[in-house]
């Protein structure tokens, strides 16, 4: 599958309006979402995963101006200025962060496949259905111990997150416009949960994860294969997942048809 600068761009607006979702869904007093570039920054409190700029570099290319005005905000709260830029983005807005004194922290990968309407076939036994609101807790709680025990296949993260912001962001992101949550169970045994946003046609599987004692069980394959049938039955034309380099959850998606589209590059003032 390939990707063009403008498959791009739809993409990272996706990812743009998936962070504004999440933090429309739970932001604290005093935290802010300013547009940058055809972007957004993001902070919504010290330690949260949202903390970050999304999605520049397509429609703008953000001048120092920009830049330093979004710094003042992200200065005055005491967090570090984050940005996610993609590989096919204008090649102007990474040079100009660097020139701005940022530096390269992480790489991040951008996996697609396109979908087609074909049914979910389940390891024996094993159930997935979506998960109603009153479940959120639940869900989240099994995606946050999940998360708490990676696999450690390929280059790891450069971020960590403690255990309380994993469960604020998850139960925000749980709320949030247009996202579906997820849960596998065995025999009515949690296994397993994970979330998908749609919207513009793309489907973006997130928050996937598996309880440890039920890894290797085919859990995480099943999870993917049923989001993208949900997917495509709901009008999904393309489904995109963000992994590790190298990871097991890059070789899952790989082994489910999904191609490397393009990469972000993770900079930090």
């Amino acid at each position: 599958m390939f990707c063009d600068v403008q498959l791009a761009a739809r993409i990272e607006r996706a990812e743009r309006d998936s962070v504004a979702a999440a933090f429309a869904a739970g932001a604290p007093a005093g935290a802010f979402a300013l547009p940058i570039g055809g972007g957004i920054a993001v902070c919504a409190m010290p330690g949260s995963p949202l903390n970050k700029v999304v999605g520049v570099g397509f429609e703008a290319v953000p001048d120092a101006a920009a830049w330093a005005a979004i710094e003042r905000e992200y200065a005055v709260r005491e967090v570090p200025v984050q940005v996610e830029v993609s590989t096919l983005a204008a090649p102007d807005c990474a040079r100009r962060l660097t020139e701005r004194g940022y530096r390269l922290v992480g790489v991040e990968n951008v996996l697609g496949r396109e979908l087609a309407s074909a049914p979910a076939t389940l390891p024996a036994g094993l159930r997935i259905d979506r998960s109603p609101d009153h479940e959120l807790d639940m869900w989240a709680d099994v995606v946050a111990t999940g998360f708490a025990h990676p696999d450690t296949q390929g280059v790891a993260s450069h971020e960590a997150f403690d255990r309380a912001a994993v469960d604020r962001i998850l139960r925000e992101f749980g709320r949030a416009a247009g996202v579906i949550r997820y849960l596998a169970r065995r025999d009515g045994q949690l296994l397993g949960g994970g979330s998908m946003r749609l919207g513009d046609g793309i489907a973006q599987l997130c928050g996937a994860a598996t309880l440890p004692a039920a890894r290797r069980q085919g859990v995480q394959s099943a999870l993917l294969a049923w989001r993208l049938a949900d997917a495509a039955a709901h009008g999904g034309r393309l489904a995109v997942v963000t992994t590790q380099p190298g990871s097991k959850s890059m070789q899952n998606v790989q082994r489910q048809g999904f191609h490397l589209l393009y990469s972000r590059l993770v900079l930090v003032r």
